[in-house]
């Protein structure tokens, strides 16, 4: 199993790749999504509620999904990155699923979780850094044959280059992912996009 992740400026890249994923007969349950919900932008609240769906098929319906996996996303907080969206298997790592939340807290959050799926370290650290800025990530995890399909997939939308993105946070001062840094608002995290 190969682990590939790929952070978008704009959410609506990020639900359009989970989308091509799926069409692509990328196992659903090897694709996962974590989005910046600062503002409540994907809150299920902001939906119809009375429906009769699920949080889940609300939230999903917000996202862009409706059905797949966008349509079982959770919310969740994050150290260091404040509100998310997320659906997908790393969601369980995410959530400590066996351990408990306060345990998987506890071993590096999204950093942790990344890192432990086989995203290098430094990566994994720009990747939790631009979340928190405001971006949505997708991580696809699978045997070389679909990672490959994934990553042809995931690059036609405008990813953000991880290693540009290293030197444009280290230019502005930054060091590396730091779970305890002010959680940037959606003002901040606007600004921020247009800047890099």
């Amino acid at each position: 199993m190969r682990t590939v992740t790929r952070l978008y400026d704009y959410h609506a890249d990020a639900v359009q790749v989970v989308n091509d994923l799926e069409a692509a007969s990328i196992p659903r349950d090897d694709i996962s999504i974590v989005a910046n919900n600062r503002g409540d932008r994907y809150s299920p609240a902001a939906a119809d509620a009375g429906s009769g769906a699920g949080t889940g098929a609300t939230a999903g319906g917000i996202l862009g999904g409706g059905v797949g996996l966008l349509a079982g996303v959770g919310l969740l907080a994050i150290p260091g990155v404040g509100p998310v969206v997320a659906a997908g298997w790393l969601v369980a790592t995410l959530a400590g699923v066996g351990v408990g939340a306060a345990a998987g807290a506890a071993t590096g959050g999204l950093v942790g979780s990344l890192t432990h799926a086989g995203v290098p370290e430094a990566e994994a650290n720009v990747y939790a850094e631009g979340v928190r800025r405001g971006g949505s990530l997708v991580t696809v995890r699978g045997a070389d044959a679909d990672v490959a399909r994934a990553e042809a997939i995931m690059d036609s939308r405008r990813p953000a280059n991880w290693t540009e993105r290293d030197r444009a946070y280290r230019a502005s001062g930054w060091d590396r992912f730091d779970p305890a840094a002010p959680i940037y608002t959606p003002t901040e995290a606007e600004i921020e996009r247009d800047r890099i």
